[in-house]
C-alpha cells in the first residue's frame, strides 16, 4: 500500500470515480494524488494531481484553445486569473491538462467557469475530479444561500448535472455579451 494511503488522518472520501481514491496532502496548498487500488488491495500512482491552485496565464490559454473553448488576450487573461476566487489545475508529470475555476463574490453569487481538459486526457474522469474539487470548496467554504451559477455547453450538461446543477430554463435564460 502506497504511504499516503496507510495515513488515515489523510484519506478522503468523497464523490466516487471509478477505480480511483484520493489520497490529500498539506503543503503550500493541497495537493491531491489520483491512486487506483489494484483487485489485490493494493494502491498505485495513475499520474495525476489535483492541485488547488489558479493556472498560469500560459497553462490556461494553451488548455482554453486545446480544449475548444473562446480565446482571450493575455492581458484579459491575467486580469480575470487574479479575479479568481478557488482555482484547481490537474497536472500529469509537472504539466497541466486539466483546469476548472469559482469566480465571484464569494457570499452571494459565484460561477464555475473554465472547466477545461487537454482532449489528450479526456475520458479519464479528470471533469470529474475538478469537478468534485469545485463542489468540496462550495460545500465547505461558502454560506449555504450562495447562488452557484455555469453555463453548460452540451454534453458536459450531463456531468453538471451529477454535482446537482439543475437547468433553470424556462424560469431563467443565461444571457451574455461581449464588452467590445
Amino acid at each position: 500500500m502506497d504511504a499516503l494511503a496507510a495515513n488515515s488522518a489523510t484519506a478522503r472520501r468523497g464523490p466516487s470515480i471509478t477505480g480511483v481514491r484520493w489520497v490529500k496532502e498539506l503543503r503550500y496548498y493541497w495537493r491531491f494524488t489520483i491512486l487506483n487500488q489494484e483487485n489485490d488491495g493494493s494502491m498505485t500512482r495513475i499520474g495525476y494531481e489535483t492541485v488547488s491552485r489558479v493556472p498560469s496565464v500560459v497553462e490556461y490559454m494553451r488548455l482554453r484553445s486545446v480544449a475548444g473553448l473562446s480565446a482571450f488576450s493575455e492581458e484579459a487573461a491575467g486580469k480575470g486569473l487574479a479575479g479568481t476566487l478557488y482555482g484547481v489545475v490537474i497536472e500529469h508529470e509537472g504539466a497541466a491538462v486539466g483546469m476548472g475555476r469559482l469566480i465571484g463574490d464569494g457570499g452571494c453569487f459565484v460561477q464555475v467557469v473554465d472547466i477545461a481538459v487537454d482532449p489528450r486526457y479526456q475520458g479519464q474522469g479528470l471533469g470529474k475530479a475538478i469537478m468534485s474539487e469545485l463542489t468540496s470548496f462550495i460545500t465547505e467554504h461558502l454560506p449555504a444561500s450562495a447562488y452557484i451559477s455555469l453555463i453548460a455547453d452540451i454534453p458536459a450538461n450531463s456531468l453538471y448535472e451529477k454535482f446537482g446543477f439543475e437547468e433553470t430554463a424556462p424560469r431563467s435564460v443565461g444571457m451574455a455579451r461581449r464588452a467590445g
